[in-house]
């Protein structure tokens, strides 16, 4: 009896192994989503240094007052920074998180919300990114059975919590997840995973050029821009998932979620109508909804009953 027989003879063990790994996981998202956006505005700063200085050798040191001044030459390179190192620590006192103090859900309730070194509270994000992410990869293990298809849908909702966290905190969407989650939404449908393969091109392309033309004809009307260019990436990976049929259905439930959140934004927050909103989470809770229930809400909007 191979992995897959023991998990269909067994289906509370088969969603509870997949629960507990998404809940490992989200601990891995969180990192994600604290360390990416830095990692790329550090790599944002050395292109810009090697355009800027092409003589320079190393890193530079620039005035806080005037940006094009070089202080410094030479440096020594600046240590590692990528998702693996340095350890995680505290950012108030720089106490190392131990394997211990690491256990999604249980090391935070343990600890009591703070650092077990100086008792700064600990943002209560971060268990929550790891319930959410276990709960939605049990939810997806339970909805598609032991099947690959579970563990591409499984992927394409964890792609979809990290690119949601760092839109609503950077307003960035990194080309090192939109990129790679079209790619793979591409290559699984060449054997019809889930659209067949000519539906997921289209479904790239129509994705892209539709969030284009609405970028380009907002700026043209008002000079402003609407959106950034990481939004087209990720509908055009969401099409290559779904195809171009869900298209319709993920831009109409996108806009609902945003004009929702956006008005309970300014009800409850009082935030300023001209505010600039990130339109990549209300994507991505839109991919979700359309990737579980897609099929049954188009039929259903176009009139020929629930499928």
């Amino acid at each position: 009896m191979d992995l897959f027989d023991t998990f269909r003879a067994f289906p509370w063990f088969y969603i509870g192994t997949a629960i507990v790994f998404g809940l490992m996981v989200g601990s891995f998202l969180n990192v994600v989503i604290h360390r990416l956006p830095k990692m790329m505005e550090s790599e944002w700063r050395e292109q810009c240094t090697e355009f800027l200085y092409p003589d320079q050798v190393g890193e530079v040191e620039k005035s806080a007052t005037q940006d094009t001044q070089i202080v410094g030459q030479r440096l020594t390179p600046k240590p590692k920074y990528n998702l693996v190192v340095p350890r995680s620590s505290c950012p108030a006192c720089g106490h190392k998180i131990t394997a211990m103090e690491n256990i999604p859900i249980l090391s935070y309730a343990f600890l009591r919300g703070k650092c077990s070194g100086c008792g700064t509270a600990i943002s209560i994000r971060y268990p929550l990114v790891e319930v959410l992410t276990g709960t939605l990869t049990g939810f997806m293990a339970w909805h598609f059975g032991v099947t690959w298809l579970a563990l591409f849908a499984i992927v394409f909702v964890w792609a979809l919590i990290a690119l949601t966290f760092i839109d609503a905190d950077t307003t960035l969407l990194p080309d090192d997840i939109t990129l790679p989650l079209m790619w793979m939404g591409l290559v699984i449908n060449i054997g019809s995973a889930i659209v067949p393969l000519s539906e997921a091109v289209v479904g790239c392309v129509a994705g892209y050029l539709i969030l284009w033309l609405v970028f380009w004809g907002f700026k043209l009307m008002t000079g402003k821009d609407g959106m950034g260019y990481g939004d087209f990436k990720l509908l055009a990976a969401i099409g290559a998932w779904l195809g171009w049929q869900m298209l319709p259905l993920v831009i109409l439930l996108s806009a609902a979620v945003g004009t929702v959140i956006g008005i309970v934004g300014i009800i409850v927050q009082g935030r300023d109508k001209g505010a600039k909103l990130p339109f990549g989470p209300y994507l991505a809770v839109a991919g979700f909804i359309a990737l579980i229930w897609g099929q049954p809400l188009t039929a259903w909007y176009l009139g020929r009953g629930i499928v």
